[in-house]
């Protein structure tokens, strides 16, 4: 066993020194560890338990956790299709089983040969370019079938994903509307000198001033969070920023840090500035694996602008730096006391609050949790204050908000606009035609019918943290909420018995629907396990399961009641049905090889 482990040594060696043998980061050591093997080798795992003092059984089980993780081999190439609905609406099963036929793989199974591990994922936050998939966790947009001939060949001839056409990876920023934000002309470290002129007592006042709310859908008062975590006790403050948006249809984040990354780290270190932190993290989501590199070089510049590190921009004692730690393909980390379980190297389990992460964050220490907007509206505030932000959109919900949108319109991509504009404008300036929903703020969100689209997106009517998904009147919405139902039950980390239960018998029943099934019984049982979650799951992923299926079923009540076939109950499984395939290899269909209904 000492000689297979001594085979793995260097390059784990290596990552971690890098890592300092620090066992908070055991994530992102079995990240870079994949990548080595395209798996977790078993041996490495005995090796990395002993150098970080790990039983076994807690690395497996942080591993196991996360959906990009794999602790046995998945081939030399792992093929993940894009399942949010807009892929879907866009033909993408069509190209998986395209790929698959031509490759002689089925989904879900390693090939024969080894070579090929082909399935599906959740949302890649491609949604304005799809159909999207992931190879070895680099993104790939706009699939055609020419492109997915092209990948198969490709693969055939073992190609290393590295040498594949660059276009294939040419993700586009696709920002149709510009406002303060998108359009600012801002240069690195402006924000910070005026930092230096206001002090952070002065700066904390005008974020305070400005009503900023935090983008991420929740708005709480981000003056206030960081005002808690400023006054918190502690050894250290930390600032956090949440780039893990695993809603699907959101992809506002994915720009921002492509083209406007100064501007957000920008924001972070003026958080640091304000709440006494030395230390700051960008969790950034295992889907936007391609971004990193380019981070990193952003990160580094700023070091030697001396915008990061110590005596940022010569101020003695404003000493902050930031770290970029990748997930791993778990939606549920974007719940921001799942997020520092991440980061603490755990299972991205959602924590009981109180206490909340501005006293008991990463490392039990004050952390201010913001998202990647959050963070490039304060740079933005820094620089033109508080009231300037406050005399922009609403009284409730001042400033401007950044839209992914997606689906049935011509010029799908980012739309800013001050906080108060319709529904209907969004979806005239994006090209929707003969429009019958939109889904804001992704699956959790809230589903808007024709009638309503007078409404206007803020705290005080429609909140949303930027997905605006677009459905003609071509489209079911039976299916659409299906989708979402499906991702969720993918989606739920499985702590709690409500969750993990509720959301798969949720899924069930809206495939017993779909199949034919259904009867005015399972509208009732959804009722129930509607209450059954609100009250009983550990956290809001369960809270929200059943929004997308209420939603339609209230607006759309004919797609549902078009697969009511049947007036009382019946069960989803057709025992009689299951024998079809005996009666064929014995040769018998009479009465006596069929079960009677009421006899089952």
């Amino acid at each position: 066993m000492t000689s297979q482990i001594n085979k793995h040594s260097e390059y784990l060696d290596s990552i971690l020194h890098f890592r300092r043998h620090n066992a908070n980061d055991l994530l992102q050591i079995l990240r870079e560890a994949q990548e080595h093997y395209g798996y977790i080798h078993s041996d490495a795992i005995d090796y990395l338990s002993e150098k970080l003092n790990l039983p076994r059984s807690k690395i497996e089980g942080v591993a196991g956790f996360y959906s990009f993780l794999y602790l046995q081999p998945q081939g030399e190439y792992r093929v993940l299709f894009s399942n949010n609905i807009t892929d879907r609406m866009l033909g993408n099963m069509d190209l998986l089983a395209s790929l698959c036929d031509q490759l002689w793989v089925e989904p879900g199974k390693l090939s024969e040969d080894g070579l090929l591990w082909v399935n599906t994922t959740s949302c890649t936050g491609l949604c304005d370019q799809g159909p999207a998939m992931l190879v070895n966790n680099i993104a790939i947009n706009r699939l055609t079938h020419d492109r997915i001939n092209t990948i198969c060949e490709l693969i055939r001839e073992h190609v290393p994903v590295s040498a594949w056409p660059l276009e294939f990876f040419a993700i586009e920023d696709n920002i149709r509307r510009k406002d303060i934000m998108l359009g600012s002309d801002f240069k690195s470290g402006s924000a910070l000198a005026a930092l230096k002129q206001r002090g952070a007592e002065g700066v904390l006042n005008e974020v305070k001033i400005s009503k900023l709310r935090g983008r991420g859908g929740a708005g709480f008062s981000t003056g206030s969070k960081w005002e808690l975590c400023r006054a918190a006790p502690g050894e250290q403050h930390y600032v956090v920023c949440n780039a893990d948006e695993g809603e699907p249809g959101t992809f506002k984040d994915r720009v921002l840090l492509n083209s406007y990354s100064d501007m957000v780290f920008e924001g972070m270190t003026i958080c640091a500035r304000v709440v006494g932190a030395r230390k700051g993290f960008l969790y950034l989501r295992g889907e936007y694996r391609y971004l990193l590199d380019h981070l990193q070089a952003v990160l580094q510049r700023r070091r030697q602008q001396n915008l990061l590190g110590n005596s940022i921009l010569g101020e003695a004692g404003f000493d902050f730096d930031i770290e970029i730690h990748l997930g791993a393909g778990a939606y549920i980390c974007g719940e921001e006391s799942a997020l520092i379980e991440s980061l603490e190297g755990k299972r991205g389990t959602p924590r009981n609050r109180p206490p909340f992460p501005v006293t008991n964050g990463y490392l039990n220490q004050p952390t201010v949790v913001n998202n990647v907007e959050t963070f490039a509206a304060t740079s933005l505030i820094g620089m033109n204050g508080g009231a300037w932000y406050a005399g922009i959109g609403t009284e409730t919900s001042s400033g401007t908000k950044i839209f992914s949108v997606s689906g049935d319109c011509e010029r799908p991509g980012l739309y800013e606009y001050p906080f108060g504009v319709t529904v209907a404008q969004v979806l005239a300036d994006c090209g929707a035609h003969h429009t019958q929903a939109v889904q804001v703020s992704g699956a959790s969100g809230i589903c808007i019918a024709a009638h309503e689209f007078s409404r206007r997106i803020g705290f005080e009517d429609i909140p949303t943290a930027g997905a605006f998904m677009v459905f003609d009147q071509s489209r079911d919405m039976f299916e659409v909420a299906r989708n979402f139902v499906h991702f969720f039950a993918h989606e739920s980390c499985g702590f709690c018995t409500p969750c993990r239960v509720g959301t798969s018998l949720l899924s069930n029943m809206m495939d017993k629907l779909a199949h034919g099934f259904g009867s005015p019984y399972d509208f009732a049982e959804i009722e129930k396990l509607n209450v059954l979650l609100q009250s009983t799951s550990h956290c809001g992923l369960g809270h929200s399961a059943c929004n997308p299926v209420l939603d339609t079923i209230a607006k759309f009540r004919p797609a549902y009641e078009k697969r009511l076939a049947h007036k009382d109950y019946v069960p989803a499984f057709d025992l009689d049905g299951a024998l079809f395939q005996a009666r064929q290899m014995t040769g018998r269909d009479d009465r006596g090889a069929h079960l009677e209904r009421g006899n089952e």
